[in-house]
Order: structure tokens, then sequence, then C-alpha cells
């Protein structure tokens, strides 16, 4: 019996219907329309392709949407500058800097990353956001793992006392999917490169996730029969074709509920990027008040 297949476009429109609601009732009480601010250095094709994408959606929901092009060569501090002006914009309440950088300031990425105020940091990268997730305290959670978490809330699949394990250990997706998860009492484990009998750990999920950027590396001997299974991977393979880290046509005869790829996660990753515009602009409405 194949597994249910969890469609991103149907869970992001349902997730927009929330972020669009939140966002009359900001405009509505206190007068605010919430504003993103994308930032962009050089000319590469796929993230040109990821900030149009992303202006459009916001411009769509009636956010307050920018996008902030500078050139191949900007240095440093130039960006620095930048970020430091939108920090004190009180019309701008999310930025988000579009990684990669170019090679000759690749090195500052963090630095660059952790300049921009935790408030307005709707990427949910900053130490402090990450801090607060670790520790249970309300803050901004990244875009992905904040995504599949709202996928399994809209898709009634129940988190609670059931194991659960990601494969990778990023920043981006595995820590803060692995601190989202132990927060809705599930029983989480984290593999990675050294992890031993990796299948022997996988075959015990409940739910896995898999986010390590490697092509079909999931297979069905690696999967629990029944097991829900998010996807994070998308792998460009050849020149047109995309695929996830699961073996999406071998393994949907095990699992009991799956993401495709393309169309699942990936696709929710933008509208919990708009969610966390509305949520930033909530805190700093919040913080004014009080």
């Amino acid at each position: 019996m194949s597994a249910r297949i969890l469609d991103g476009k149907f869970y992001a429109s349902k997730i927009k219907e929330e972020t669009k609601a939140a966002i009359a009732n900001l405009q509505h009480n206190y007068g605010v329309t919430p504003g993103l601010t994308v930032v962009i250095v050089g000319e590469d094709p796929a993230s040109q392709i990821y900030v149009a994408n992303k202006h459009k959606t916001g411009l769509e929901m009636g956010i307050g949407s920018e996008v902030i092009r500078l050139p191949e060569a900007v240095g440093k501090e130039e960006l620095l500058a930048v970020i430091a002006r939108l920090n004190q914009d009180v019309n701008v309440h999310g930025i988000l800097v579009q990684l990669p950088l170019p090679q000759h300031i690749k090195q500052y990425e963090t630095e660059i990353v952790n300049s921009i105020d935790p408030l307005k940091d709707v990427d949910g990268f900053h130490p402090v956001n990450a801090g607060k997730l670790a520790i249970g305290e309300e803050g901004l959670v990244p875009c992905t793992p904040n995504g599949c978490i709202r996928l399994l809330e809209l898709a009634d699949i129940p988190v609670e006392g059931k194991r659960a394990v990601v494969i990778g250990r990023s920043n981006i997706v595995g820590k803060p999917m692995f601190h989202l998860l132990l927060a809705r009492h599930a029983t989480v484990t984290v593999c990675h490169s050294r992890t031993q009998n990796l299948a022997e750990v996988t075959r015990e999920a409940d739910i896995l996730v898999a986010a390590i950027g490697k092509p079909k590396f999931v297979t069905p001997e690696m999967v629990k029969p029944g097991a829900v299974i998010l996807d994070v991977g998308i792998n460009r393979v050849g020149e047109r074709k995309i695929v996830g880290d699961v073996d999406f046509e071998a393994v949907q005869d095990v699992a009991g509920a799956i993401t495709p790829v393309p169309g699942g996660v990936g696709v929710l990753t933008i509208a919990m990027l708009m969610h966390n515009t509305v949520r930033a602009a909530q805190l700093q409405q919040k913080k004014m008040i009080y």
C-alpha cells in the first residue's frame, strides 16, 4: 500500500491563510503592515530565483516586500552598514541576507548574519534565537524545520511520545528540528556522518527527517513500516531533475506518509518566511508596548 503523500502546496496554502489573518489583525489593531527586506549580493542564478519567489509571495500576501541588490564586489563593511540601517528602520520588521555570499566575503557570513537585530532575524539563524529555541523561549525559528512541524500539525500527525530521528545536524535544519520535536515531547535522536549502524537507528523512527543533501540516500531498508518521512533535501541530478534525500519511489511503498521532492517541504519554507515576518512584527510591537 502506497504512503499518504503530504502535499506541500496544500499545507503552504493553509499557513498563508493563517498569516494573512495575522496581517489583517496587525493592520487593524496597530496600523502596522509587516515589512520584509531581502539583501542579495551578486548575480548567483539560484539565489536570484529564490529572492524573486520570496518577493513575489510577500507582495501577494500584503507584506511590504523590498529587495536590496548589491554588486558582487561589495565589501563586508558596506554590507554591514546596509544591515545597520535596516535594523534602525521601524518599517522593516524582517531582514534576510540571501546566502551563500560571494567568495570574497563568504568567510564573514557568521558575522554578517549575527549583525541582524534578533527581533528582525526572520531566518532564525542568530545565536539569540538559536538559544531561545534551545531553552524553550519565544523567538524566531528557522523556516524549514518550523515548516516541518507545521506540516505535522496541519496533517494531524501526532508527535508526542513518538520516536523521531533526524539525519543531519546543521544549524539550519538538523539542530533546530531536534529542539522543535523535543519541545513537542518526541524522543529524538540526531544522526550524522559519524553515526554507526545508521539504518538500525533510522528503522526505529516513527518520524524520520532527512536533511543531509545526498540524493536518494534514504532507502527502504532504513525505514520502519508506516513511518512518517519528511524529506528536506533538494538535490539537482543532471540538468533538470530535482530529487530529495529519500528514494521516494522505493520508500513510498514502506512509509505511512511521505513528502515529495519537489512539492513538499521546500514549498513550506517560503510560507514560513512570511509567517516569521509577521511574527517578527508582532514581537516588535509587543516590545514597544511593554
